[in-house]
């Protein structure tokens, strides 16, 4: 909730009177509100107050979102008010409260990664996107993680005032106006995992233990016993990748804890991981986090690996 009030508010400061934003909180109780942090706030209205229909309309989420569905008449007033607003949207998992109340049925969406399977099964006939930032679909807007909804709400602004306002609140902030990447590289590993009771688990735990080696379809079909279509088949059904993506992932994840835990040359990395050269690691990592492993170094790698 904070990180889009703070980008729209402070764009208030570069903008005419008539063309400022007006916030308003709504919340589902009445009074006070304790949030997830401890801290405590009154919003404007209570839900059943607000009939007024708003340019833009952003559902904030919640650690108990993912349990707790809110109330039907909180349902019921959203679908109204969203069909209402030029825009609306949501903030990490606040998604799943849109879907709940059925607004996210054949639309492109994105949530937090902890709660993206979540949403998908909650939503099935909605294409959840797992590695966006944030992401639009017509007048549907949502985001990834918490600061992810102030780099929603700067594209927003940009939309609404132009990318120099939306550039001088994000320096007034402290943060890019775009980040680079997706939010693969905050999740803690990308490799899909079959199921213990399926065949195919023995195949890649056999795959962790020999990255450095040829991991073709046919040395994995030959561990799994099976011939190389079949075994190509099941392993799609489980994992609902397929062998090189799955083999392409765990040999990122792999790189990812050397570039997080030492200083190892990236040469080394490479070699280590299973990649040709350090040119495969950088395409790879590029492909599927949308950073250079340098980047992914400075970013997240520990005192000791600097």
């Amino acid at each position: 909730m904070f990180g889009p009030t703070d980008v729209f508010s402070e764009a208030n400061r570069f903008l005419l009177p008539d063309t400022r934003y007006q916030l308003e909180l709504i919340s589902t109780e009445r009074g006070a509100v304790r949030c997830a942090s401890g801290l405590q706030i009154l919003p404007d209205r209570h839900f059943t107050e607000a009939a007024d229909a708003c340019d833009l309309l952003l559902v904030a989420g919640g650690p108990e979102i993912a349990q707790k569905a809110l109330a039907e008449p909180v349902h019921a007033w959203l679908r109204e008010a969203s069909g209402q607003a030029r825009r609306f949207g949501s903030i990490c998992n606040g998604a799943l409260t849109l879907g709940r109340a059925g607004l996210l049925d054949d639309r492109a969406v994105t949530t937090h990664w902890n709660d993206a399977a979540a949403l998908a099964a909650l939503c099935p006939t909605a294409r959840v996107e797992f590695d966006r930032i944030f992401l639009q679909d017509g007048n549907l807007y949502t985001s990834a993680g918490v600061t992810a909804g102030i780099d929603l709400s700067l594209y927003l602004l940009a939309q609404d005032h132009g990318p120099d306002i939306a550039l001088n609140v994000a320096r007034r902030l402290v943060v890019f106006l775009q980040r680079a990447g997706g939010q693969s590289q905050f999740s803690p590993y990308l490799t899909p995992y079959a199921e213990a009771s399926s065949p195919i688990a023995q195949v890649q735990q056999y795959v962790l233990g020999h990255l450095g080696e040829n991991l073709t379809v046919e040395t994995l079909a030959a561990v799994a016993r099976m011939s190389k279509r079949h075994f190509s088949r099941i392993f799609v059904r489980d994992t609902h990748v397929t062998p090189g993506e799955f083999v392409e992932s765990a040999r990122i994840d792999a790189a990812r804890v050397m570039l997080e835990n030492s200083g190892t040359p990236l040469k080394t990395v490479a070699y280590q991981c299973g990649m040709k050269d350090t040119d495969q690691l950088r395409m790879a990592f590029k492909r599927r986090l949308g950073i250079t492993p340098q980047q992914y170094r400075l970013n997240f790698a520990s005192q000791v690996a600097r």
